[in-house]
């Protein structure tokens, strides 16, 4: 096999390295809590109604 076939490890200080999942997961759960602050911040301004929900928290419809 040829050097050519083998991906090369590292690469130029340019090149950004591929995140590991692990820190993609961190980031996903640093977005999804930033997201759900601000909902619940809306929910707390508009007094927590609970219109259109049942007992259990599923829409009633």
């Amino acid at each position: 096999m040829s050097e050519e076939a083998v991906p090369q490890q590292g690469g130029s200080p340019a090149t950004a390295e591929p995140k590991g999942l692990l820190e993609q997961m961190e980031e996903l759960m640093a977005a999804l809590n930033a997201d759900l602050s601000a909902l619940d911040s809306e929910f707390q301004a508009t007094g927590g109604s609970r219109r259109g929900l049942g007992e259990d928290g599923g829409l009633v419809g």
